[in-house]
């Protein structure tokens, strides 16, 4: 699928080129040339990465980068600027840059960039994706399970106890935390749901002699961890 880029370059000339270059290397591309415009855009949230000009009429690049951070959007952003003093690049970059670009440059190396920049996006996306304890790993994407080169069937209850645990992985879990936050049940039906649960999750897991990684905390609850 396609990256989408918003190009934000007032020069009209230069982000013609801008936006010819990257359509040609298969990026899908908005652009305007407005600040406040930009903002607008941007804040829907859309989109894979920007490339924002400094100077802007009606709200400069900074201030649109600032806005769009203030409100946890936090799409890569590569500046282009013409300022190219230290301080100037290092306060794009703790601004909440991803990169910055001098003017005049070459398209090939912002290209370049760019890639990198989605890539390594993707990447921690992927990664995000992905829970793990020792060789046992949940794909969030594909709502799948395997532990070691063995692919694990689970029902959809099932894989919500466990999503759980991998997400407070090491943590002592109670039987009140696991009714209120797999079950929705704020109470103690008084049936043994829980202990059926995890009994039929730990077979599954721990089939064909592998290490325990399911443990009972006597007198507190589950924990999921390499070491008890």
């Amino acid at each position: 699928m396609p990256k989408y880029i918003l190009v934000v370059e007032d020069d009209q000339t230069t982000r013609k080129h801008i936006v010819q270059a990257l359509t040609a290397e298969g990026f899908r591309v908005d652009s305007t040339a407005d600040g406040r415009d930009a903002l607008y855009q941007a804040s829907a949230g859309r989109f894979d990465a920007i490339i924002l000009d400094r100077m802007l009429p009606s709200l400069d690049g900074m201030a649109v980068m600032a806005a769009l951070r203030a409100v946890n959007i936090d799409t890569p952003v590569l500046i282009l600027s013409a300022l190219d003093k230290i301080e100037d690049r290092v306060t794009g970059l703790t601004s909440g840059a991803e990169d910055y670009l001098i003017k005049p440059f070459a398209m090939a190396e912002l290209i370049a960039r760019l890639h990198l920049m989605v890539d390594r996006r993707s990447l921690s996306r992927l990664e995000q994706a992905r829970l793990t304890c020792g060789d046992l790993e949940m794909d969030l994407t594909y709502h799948k399970v395997r532990r070691g080169s063995r692919d694990i069937e689970l029902q959809p209850r099932e894989f919500r106890v466990l999503e759980y645990f991998l997400r407070h992985r090491d943590q002592v879990i109670t039987r009140a935390m696991l009714l209120k936050q797999v079950w929705d049940c704020e109470f103690d039906p008084g049936t043994n749901v829980v202990e059926a649960q995890i009994s039929r999750l730990r077979k599954k897991l721990e089939n064909d002699g592998d290490m325990p990684l399911l443990h009972t905390i006597r007198g507190a609850g589950y924990k999921l961890g390499t070491e008890r």
